[in-house]
C-alpha cells in the first residue's frame, strides 16, 4: 500500500467514525423519553360543593365567588345554610303577602273589596274589621292599620316558632343536624302530611325547589322595597303597583314616609 493509498484510507475511516457518532447522537435524543411535569390542577375545593342547591343556573356548580363557605368550621356553613333557608322562607311569605296587598290596593281604588278574611280582626279593642285593613292603602299602611295587639300576636308568634326552633330540634343543625329542618315541631312542621308519601328523589327535588325559590323571592321582595321607595327603578308592574312605604317601625309611623 502507497502512502497515497494509506493517506486516503485514514480520511475514510475519519470521517466513518464521525457519521456513526453523529448517528449514535441522533438515535440516542430521538428515543429519550420526555420529561414528565407534574400536572397541578387549578380546581378550588370547597366546603359548600356537598351542599344542596347545584342547578344549572350555576352550571351545576355552588356558585360562591367571594369563597363565603369557606370562612369557618362545619359548624358555620350549616349556619350560613340554615340562615339562608330561614331568610327565603320567610321572603316568599313576604313577596306572596305583599302581592296580594297592593293587588287590594288597586283593586279598592277600581270600585273591588280585594282579598281579605271575613270579620272582625280586633272586636273588642278598636272594631277593625279585615276590609278596614285591605283599604288602608299599600303594605306598609295595611300593618300600620293592624291593632297594638294584633301587631303583638304576630311578633309573639315568630318569636315562639324561632325558639321552638332553635331548642326543640334535636340534634341541632350545627351540631350534626339538617339546616333547615323542622321536622321536631311534628304539628307545625307539615300538618296534613304533605311529605308523607314522598320518596327521597321527591323530597330532594323539593327541598331544591324550596331553596331557589327562597333565593328567587329573597331578590323579588326587596325589589318591592326599592320600587316602593324609588318610583320607576323596577319597571314591571301595572302603574301604581309598587307605591307606597318601603319601612316601617313595629309600632310607629313610616319611617320611609316622614
Amino acid at each position: 500500500m502507497t502512502t497515497k493509498d494509506f493517506q486516503l484510507k485514514s480520511v475514510c475511516d475519519v470521517l466513518e467514525f464521525c457519521c456513526f457518532s453523529a448517528l449514535s447522537h441522533l438515535a440516542a435524543t430521538s428515543f429519550t423519553a420526555p420529561l414528565v411535569r407534574p400536572v397541578t390542577s387549578s380546581i378550588r375545593m370547597s366546603a359548600a360543593d356537598s351542599l344542596e342547591g347545584k342547578s344549572q343556573e350555576t352550571g351545576m356548580v355552588v356558585w360562591d365567588p367571594l369563597g363565603l363557605a369557606d370562612l369557618g368550621s362545619p359548624a358555620t356553613l350549616a349556619w350560613f345554610r340554615h340562615a339562608e333557608l330561614k331568610h327565603g322562607r320567610v321572603a316568599m311569605a313576604a313577596f306572596l303577602g305583599w302581592l296580594v296587598a297592593t293587588g287590594n290596593q288597586l283593586a279598592i281604588k277600581n270600585g273591588h273589596d280585594g282579598i281579605h278574611f271575613p270579620g272582625y280582626c280586633s272586636p273588642f279593642q278598636t272594631g277593625t274589621t279585615f276590609a278596614d285593613i285591605a283599604a288602608a292603602g299599600g303594605p306598609m299602611e295595611q300593618w300600620q292599620a293592624v291593632p297594638e295587639v294584633g301587631k303583638l300576636q304576630i311578633i309573639g308568634a315568630i318569636f315562639i316558632i324561632e325558639h321552638q326552633s332553635e331548642w326543640k330540634c334535636k340534634p341541632h343543625y350545627m351540631a350534626g343536624g339538617t339546616p333547615g329542618s323542622l321536622k321536631g315541631l311534628k304539628n307545625f312542621w307539615d300538618p296534613i302530611g304533605l311529605t308523607a308519601k314522598f320518596d327521597a328523589k321527591k323530597m330532594e327535588r323539593q327541598r331544591l325547589s324550596e331553596l331557589k325559590n327562597g333565593r328567587a323571592a329573597m331578590l323579588g321582595i326587596v325589589g318591592c322595597l326599592i320600587a316602593g321607595k324609588i318610583p320607576g327603578s323596577v319597571p314591571a308592574g301595572p302603574n301604581g303597583f309598587f307605591e307606597g312605604a318601603a319601612l316601617t317601625e313595629p309600632f310607629g309611623t313610616f319611617a320611609s314616609y316622614h
